[in-house]
């Protein structure tokens, strides 16, 4: 059970070691370790700009069933 445990422990050590070399990074350079977090939101900014495109466009095709509820408190 124990090496279960040990187990556990080393594979989130090597799956969150990028972090802590971005942590040693900021405290050499400030601007590399933000640069690194400004393009991460960057990335991310324009995933949920394509995800709101594609939600509007499937919005405006009116294929989707909207008469199915999830609860009948919820029809109107």
């Amino acid at each position: 059970m124990r090496d279960l445990v040990y187990a556990i422990q080393d594979f989130f050590m090597a799956l969150l070691s990028p972090m802590g070399s971005l942590a040693k990074l900021e405290l050499s350079n400030w601007w590399t370790a933000n640069t690194v977090n400004w393009i991460f939101m960057l990335i991310g900014f324009v995933a949920m700009v394509y995800w709101l495109g594609q939600l509007k466009i499937f919005n405006a095709e009116g294929k989707e069933r909207r008469d199915i509820v999830s609860h009948s408190f919820f029809k109107q």
